[in-house]
């Protein structure tokens, strides 16, 4: 259903583009203007005639005449202005609406409001449009056909047109709903759906590029390990996409360390000898994954590096280019399949950038993001209208990390701890809150903390997120440090082997998500490692002791979701602040919504 044109327009300007939209603002509280025949206390609406009044320390105070109480009304006005006067003037017959209560042998009203619409229920939505001009958008629109029409159900359409009717029923069925919370169920179900409704619409289908998929069942044999059930599951997904006519844009999620170079490089041969972009966030990570490609790939697949400054690169023949941000500036060849590494370490013009590299004339290449921050169960399902998901859940490698919370009583301990972590030849990271010391911040930075650490401890490096020189100094820590103090620029970053602990000071300053991506840097190739949370309160927060009580990252991002509400989906980002008012990411609702979906797309 569209709205007409001003309406559309008023309405698009408060965030409202759908008839559900609409439908799901719901009145904050009621001004009932309905005519009070008899006295009582509480919020009463009477016609009254001023008798008389007198100014006394800045407060007006009127004696009324009500004739359908027969009986005399205080009204009583704190801080009277000017214009109070001339509204209530002697003589005067007004209507006034207010907090009645019986006192000092009569009735009296404080700060009435002079109210000219009568037995009326009026409804405030605290919008940033006038009351009068939304019910009127309100009676135009909410109509039980239109709600039919949009897939709802008669239970739902009624419900909703009952809400909106501004009559005594509907004053009741908001109370219960703000009390009981009768009537939430169906609210949830139609904010999810309607989120839906509009994820499906701004999908876009686009033809692929013929693809001839090249046989990899030798090349999985030959790899000197053996591959997960997820990992062939994933490898399954995407050969299937490329055997289709769309282009397909698919999300591969696993945790660090869960394989998702092996299922990159399967993706490349599959198309071989047609070209597959890989792009990664940083030139640590482009350089693992090519040298990962030179090691595992058949000697056949030509494979290149694109280091950043280098001047005119030649792609002649290449099947697998690999590189960091700058192959969005190059000429690169048609290709059947691009790659994206952590995508959300990208900016929003690096991504449209992206998807214009995707593109080759009318046909596109099929688009597979890789990401290591899971995401909850529901939230996939939700974008699942717009991408497809795989999920490497299973490890090649066992992982024994221990995590544990440390508060300042246990720092003799940790000391003890790293001195040993060393002497078995194991690294270990410290990552700071800050760099430079900050008044805001009770925990030291990264410079007051280097003292210590160079003055007590040999082959000891540092760096952080504006070091020109980070990559450089990871390379040489990994090759011959023994402790890196840093920022969560080691968040994603190089594989480290030998790192055995982690240690992230003030954890409570960080989400759960970048703790995990954290913790993932330790164990890399298995075994057994540390991850220590140091704070300074005296009560941790109970989520960190939820995230120490599971390796799982997508569980850690259920914790995550119930502590911080998933954000803007439409948006691209699942950003911080909750999207949602109703809905709470319940998977019975979503799953509902979404066959909903199905079946309305089936009927059009």
């Amino acid at each position: 259903m569209k709205f007409d044109a001003k309406d559309k327009e008023d309405l698009n300007k408060i965030g409202i583009f759908t008839l559900l939209d609409l439908a799901l603002k719901i009145p904050k509280n009621y001004d009932d203007t309905t005519l009070t025949n008899t006295p009582k206390d509480g919020s009463v609406s009477v016609e009254v005639e001023i008798k008389n009044s007198y100014r006394q320390n800045g407060i007006l105070h009127i004696v009324s005449w009500c004739e359908s109480w027969s009986t005399n009304i205080k009204i009583v006005i704190f801080n009277a202005k000017a214009w109070h006067f001339g509204a209530f003037k002697l003589h005067k017959k007004i209507y006034i609406n207010g907090k009645c209560s019986y006192a000092f042998g009569g009735w009296q009203i404080t700060n009435p409001k002079i109210i000219t619409k009568i037995n009326k229920i009026l409804p405030k939505y605290k919008l940033n449009l006038r009351d009068d001009r939304f019910r009127s958008l309100i009676d135009k629109y909410i109509k039980f056909e239109n709600f039919i029409y949009e897939g709802l159900s008669q239970n739902e359409a009624e419900f909703l047109t009952k809400i909106h009717k501004n009559d005594e029923n509907s004053v009741i069925l908001i109370d219960e709903l703000n009390k009981n919370g009768l009537g939430i169920e169906i609210l949830k179900f139609v904010e999810i759906y309607n989120y839906l409704k509009k994820l499906s619409a701004k999908k876009r289908n686009f033809k692929a590029n013929d693809i001839e998929i090249f046989d990899i069942v030798g090349w999985i044999s030959s790899l000197p390990f053996s591959l997960t059930s997820d990992q062939e599951k994933a490898i399954a997904d995407i050969r299937a996409d490329f055997s289709g006519f769309e282009a397909k844009r698919r999300v591969v999620m696993g945790d660090v360390g869960s394989g998702k170079t092996v299922v990159i490089l399967a993706s490349a041969l599959m198309v071989y000898p047609k070209t597959a972009v890989v792009m990664a966030p940083t030139s640590i990570l482009a350089e693992q994954i090519y040298d990962e490609a030179v090691r595992l790939l058949p000697k056949f697949m030509r494979i290149k590096l694109v280091k950043s400054g280098e001047k005119e690169p030649k792609f002649d023949g290449v099947n697998l280019i690999i590189g960091t941000h700058v192959l969005l500036y190059n000429e690169l060849p048609k290709a059947a399949v691009v790659m994206i590494d952590e995508q959300h370490r990208f900016g929003s013009n690096q991504r449209e950038r992206i998807n214009q590299l995707a593109r080759d004339g009318e046909d596109y290449a099929h688009i597979i993001q890789f990401s290591a921050t899971p995401i909850p169960r529901t939230l996939s399902m939700i974008q699942s209208s717009f991408v497809e998901f795989s999920f490497l859940k299973q490890m090649p490698f066992k992982k024994n990390i221990h995590s544990q919370i440390l508060q300042s009583g246990d720092f003799e301990t940790l000391i003890k701890h790293i001195r040993r972590e060393i002497a078995n030849q194991k690294q270990v990271i410290i990552v700071y809150p800050l760099v430079e010391s900050s008044e805001s911040s009770n925990y030291q930075s990264l410079s007051e903390a280097q003292g210590f650490w160079l003055k007590n401890f040999k082959n000891v490096f540092i760096t952080h997120g504006k070091d020109r020189e980070k990559e450089q100094i990871l390379r040489e820590f990994r090759a011959n440090g023994d402790i890196l103090l840093s920022t969560t620029v080691v968040e994603v970053g190089i594989s480290l082997p030998r790192l055995g602990t982690i240690v992230v000071v003030g954890a409570e300053r960080l989400g759960l998500a970048t703790l995990h991506q954290l913790r993932g840097r330790v164990g890399r190739q298995g075994g057994e490692g540390f991850c220590f949370l140091f704070t300074k309160l005296k009560n941790p927060p109970e989520r960190l002791k939820e995230f120490c009580a599971t390796l799982d990252g997508f569980q850690i991002a259920e914790i995550d979701l119930k502590n911080r509400q998933s954000g803007d989906i439409l948006g691209g980002a699942f950003q911080h602040g909750a999207t949602f008012e109703y809905y709470d990411f319940e998977e019975h609702i979503t799953q509902s919504a979404k066959k909903r979906l199905r079946m309305q797309t089936k009927m059009i």
